[in-house]
């Protein structure tokens, strides 16, 4: 009884289409560069294996300013009501107080602008999940009553790298992240797994969050940390569905996959440490031991996406 209810919830998400924009913004250094397109290939992999979903990845020289808004005007004249839109932002932002920024090669784009591509699309389900630095100085701009938006930062002051982008795209793939197991990833489900990952990751690692991940789904709300939903709080953010399951995340379940997910973070991790000890370490060997890590993440990835 309660599968066959399950299915019913799904049915109705995997007959609507799902519109997705993979924004890979620009890196500035090789290990950037690096990660952001791994991410937004391994993204582009994820979404492009849901059922009945248009996928738009954008990213290196082909991620301007003039491509994204004409991406989203084809999305506002294609989408109807009944439709959703994932839009996701991985790279480098700033903020200057006032506004935000997502760096592009060539003119960046606002919070502010993206907030006005996004009025004319006709998707009531809306998420937005800014993974970039500072990204929480974007919250104010996109949030929308209705709409979820989720930032790697609690504030456009925390302007450090960020490692939530790596524990989103886990929650994509990991099949824990289903935390109903109904086989459609919400909003909420996705947040929830990708903040713990990401708040025990400072933990084990002994360091000072310089991250605070949130997410909100009013126009009104300045964001929660850890939304509590016997109180009214991401409601709809507990509806809006990022991804329908399927082969990807079941092909995930074996043990040589979680092995290699594990293999991945433990070098994600080993290169975030390289950093903290460039300063005191030769350019040369720098450059030497960072090549290594991005080939081994290269490796380890090529073996995920068999």
């Amino acid at each position: 009884m309660l599968r066959s209810l399950l299915l019913v919830v799904a049915l109705p998400l995997c007959a609507a289409t799902t519109f997705y924009v993979n924004i890979g913004g620009l890196g500035g250094q090789e290990d950037y560069e690096t990660r952001f397109k791994a991410n937004i290939e391994e993204l582009d992999k994820l979404t492009k294996a849901a059922p009945q979903a248009k996928v738009f990845s954008l990213s290196g020289t082909a991620a301007t300013k003039v491509k994204l808004k004409e991406t989203f005007a084809q999305i506002a004249k294609e989408a109807k009501a009944e439709d959703n839109l994932v839009v996701t932002l991985i790279g480098h932002g700033t903020f200057d107080g006032v506004e935000y920024k997502f760096n592009l090669h060539g003119p960046d784009f606002s919070a502010k602008e993206l907030a006005l591509w996004l009025v004319p699309i006709g998707a009531k389900k809306q998420l937005v999940v800014n993974t970039t630095s500072a990204s929480g100085g974007s919250l104010a701009e996109l949030r929308q009553e209705g709409r979820t938006v989720i930032t790697a930062t609690k504030s456009g002051t925390e302007k450090l790298s960020t490692v939530f982008p790596r524990y989103w795209l886990e929650a994509l793939r990991d099949p824990s992240a289903d935390a109903d197991k109904n086989e459609v990833l919400t909003a909420l489900e996705a947040y929830r797994y990708a903040e713990s990952k990401t708040t025990k990751y400072y933990e084990t690692n002994k360091r000072l969050a310089t991250e605070h991940p949130m997410i909100t789904d009013t126009s009104s709300s300045n964001g929660f940390r850890t939304p509590d939903v016997t109180k009214g709080e991401a409601m709809v953010a507990m509806r809006t569905p990022v991804l329908v399951l399927g082969t990807l995340q079941n092909a995930a379940k074996t043990p040589e996959k979680q092995a290699l997910l594990k293999q991945r973070e433990t070098v994600e991790q080993q290169i975030d440490n390289l950093k903290l000890r460039k300063a005191a370490m030769a350019a040369d060997q720098y450059r030497t031991e960072l090549r290594n890590f991005l080939l081994q993440l290269a490796r380890i990835q090529q073996e995920l996406d068999k």
